[in-house]
């Protein structure tokens, strides 16, 4: 649930777009388990499957299109799709721009990840997603922030030495910490950001907002949102009581 930050030039692009026939589902592809592309080239992952649920429920032909994570916001206001649904956290600032859903998503924590549980993530060295608010915490935490364009990149920071440590969103992390067989460390207390994942519309598709909302909440009160959360995200995923 990466959280963007919206720069000033954002607030120019504007799209006044009448919700198509078919609507245009936005993701990165790059941030699993929320998304990403499988082996046979195409958009998977729990927003993957999350979308088609919500869009069949919503009576709605959709069709997916993929957009780096630092032009997501600006594509969306332009036309270049109708929805993002990137794991992007429902945030005030980014709520001046576009409009969101309900979360889909609950709160969660964010963490940082290095080679050893001694990495200094006060007055060290961070490597942080650019463009993300985890970047913005970085930054005002008192350690020398380093951006790259994807949390890969990050991670690979990390192990090469070029930082101490690495700040995403816990589960992102978490299944790469586990399958790094010791190598990386998940360090430090956790840091709560954002306020749930939503999908992003445009502000003047409010019908659209509302048919997606509707079927979130239906999800919500069958429990098949629960269960789509732990079939990609573990048991100990948090869910909606």
């Amino acid at each position: 649930m990466k959280n963007l930050i919206l720069t000033t030039a954002a607030l120019a692009l504007t799209a006044g777009m009448a919700m198509a026939d078919t609507v245009r589902m936005g993701t990165e592809g790059a941030y699993p388990p929320y998304n990403f592309i499988n082996d046979a080239g195409e958009i998977d992952g729990f927003e993957r499957e999350l979308g088609d649920e919500l869009c069949k429920r919503a009576e709605l032909d959709c069709e997916w299109v993929k957009n780096d994570w630092d032009s997501i916001i600006p594509n969306l206001v332009s036309g270049n799709y109708d929805t993002i649904a990137a794991g992007m956290s429902i945030t005030d600032e980014r709520d001046e721009v576009i409009d969101f859903t309900q979360d889909y998503f609950p709160p969660t924590a964010s963490a940082y990840v290095a080679t050893s549980d001694a990495a200094d993530v006060t007055g060290g060295v961070v490597a942080a997603q650019t463009s993300t608010i985890q970047a913005g915490h970085v930054a005002e935490s008192g350690a020398t922030l380093v951006e790259f364009a994807t949390p890969e990149e990050t991670i690979a920071a990390v192990r090469n030495g070029e930082a101490d440590a690495a700040f995403a969103d816990k589960d992102y992390l978490v299944p790469i910490v586990e399958e790094s067989g010791g190598e990386l460390v998940v360090i430090g207390e956790d840091v709560p950001l954002g306020d749930g994942v939503g999908l992003g519309v445009r502000e003047s598709d409010g019908e659209l907002r509302d048919k997606f909302d509707a079927a979130i909440t239906s999800m919500k009160e069958d429990g098949s949102l629960n269960t789509m959360i732990i079939k990609w995200f573990g048991e100990g995923a948090v869910i909606y009581n």
